[in-house]
């Protein structure tokens, strides 16, 4: 048996955190000393939160996770997790067409960093929900309150309003 601590890390854009991403925590919380819930940034996406946010809203969320903290990093996941001393990367599979991506990107990411991926499959309930389907319904008006924690609620639908009113603005001018 080895002493060695077992440092995951759950990496995404949490853009907004979905229930799913909450169910994957949850669940890899119990298969590692400690998960680290990395808030990064895709260089091509436009985030509805800025990161502060989004991290803000996963530290209330996880707070009672006592082997769970959150943080924000920029670059590449598998330098990050290297930095932390991760064992493994987790990542939550929805669907087949999810794990046709990821299983591409473990393999890169073992080869290239020397870091296994650890896959969970997410809870049945939470197989249709993506943040980018949830930022689409959320920024029509549409009720997103039963897709995400109620933590992320009020801060969508104020990122919504305001964007909604930027957009209104620039358009009358």
């Amino acid at each position: 048996m080895t002493d060695k601590m077992r440092l995951a890390v759950f990496p995404g854009m949490f853009d907004p955190v979905t229930n799913g991403h909450l169910d994957v925590i949850r669940r890899g919380a119990t298969l590692f000393d400690e998960l680290v819930v990395a808030v990064g940034d895709n260089p091509d996406k436009t985030p509805l939160l800025p990161q502060a946010d989004r991290a803000a809203i996963l530290r209330e969320i996880v707070a009672d996770m006592p082997n769970v903290r959150v943080e924000t990093f920029l670059g590449l996941t598998v330098d990050f997790a290297r930095k932390l001393g991760a064992t493994a990367i987790l990542r939550g599979i929805r669907n087949s067409s999810d794990l046709q991506f990821e299983f591409q990107v473990a393999l890169t990411n073992r080869v290239v960093a020397g870091v296994e991926t650890v896959f969970i499959m997410t809870s049945t309930e939470y197989a249709f929900t993506s943040s980018s389907l949830i930022r689409q319904i959320a920024s029509m008006g549409g009720d997103v309150s039963a897709l995400v924690p109620p933590q992320a609620l009020k801060r969508i639908r104020a990122a919504c309003r305001k964007s909604n009113a930027d957009h209104t603005l620039h358009e009358t001018h």
